[in-house]
């Protein structure tokens, strides 16, 4: 697949396209928003990765023009990090928003998973790896515990169900455990303190759940 990298900076490009390379993907580089879509016009892309602030053309406005004629995904990969820069780019047409610096790994899971061809998974500011069991809040790898893990998983494969702790305990620990049911909300509670108490809802006297995106 062909990805185009726009960066006014050569470095990042240079770093962005050995990284993708590695990857397995044909690379095509600009360091202005006029080369980006002079590239645009020329390369049958599959997507694009744009930087905002870039000279001649910015990246607000790469975004609108290649948005305008095709449906090319685009991931704004940019310094800028408020909620406003994030709900411009995105209202803008950019299909996702990654502020820099930039963890590779969790890039890379983004750019697969527009192009349809990864099983990561977004929940909030969580990216999920399920194939390879890590998890990423925001540019950080999360330390897990095994047990942590495979309550986020199994949370994560029955989103929007809650599970009572009884299944929880059977699903994690296993039919023969023989300890109490309130071990549950001690690891729930350990995890949350990891990725976040938003994740994961609590329905007393039932169980925990990961609420559906609408």
């Amino acid at each position: 697949m062909n990805i185009l990298v726009a960066d006014d900076s050569p470095e990042m490009v240079q770093i962005l396209q050995a990284y993708l390379k590695k990857a397995g993907f044909t690379v095509f580089t600009a360091l202005d928003g006029e080369a980006a879509l002079d590239l645009f016009y020329q390369e049958k892309l599959d997507l694009a990765i744009i930087d905002w602030m870039m000279p001649k053309i910015d990246g607000i406005e790469v975004i609108q023009t290649i948005k305008a004629e095709s449906s090319l995904k685009i991931l704004m990969l940019t310094a800028k990090s408020t909620g406003e820069d994030e709900f411009l780019s995105l209202s803008s047409g950019a299909d996702d928003f990654i502020t820099k610096p930039f963890h590779p790994q969790v890039l890379l899971l983004r750019i697969k998973k527009l192009l349809g061809i990864t099983e990561a998974i977004t929940i909030q500011n969580l990216v999920v790896d399920p194939a390879n069991l890590k998890v990423w809040k925001g540019e950080q790898v999360l330390a897990l515990t095994k047990i942590e893990s495979d309550l986020l998983m199994m949370l994560i494969k029955n989103r929007g169900h809650i599970l009572t702790r009884e299944q929880l305990l059977i699903g994690v620990w296993g039919m023969n455990y023989d300890g109490v049911a309130r071990t549950v909300d001690t690891h729930i509670r350990r995890l949350r303190e990891k990725i976040g108490d938003e994740i994961i809802t609590t329905k007393r006297g039932v169980g925990y759940l990961i609420e559906k995106e609408n």
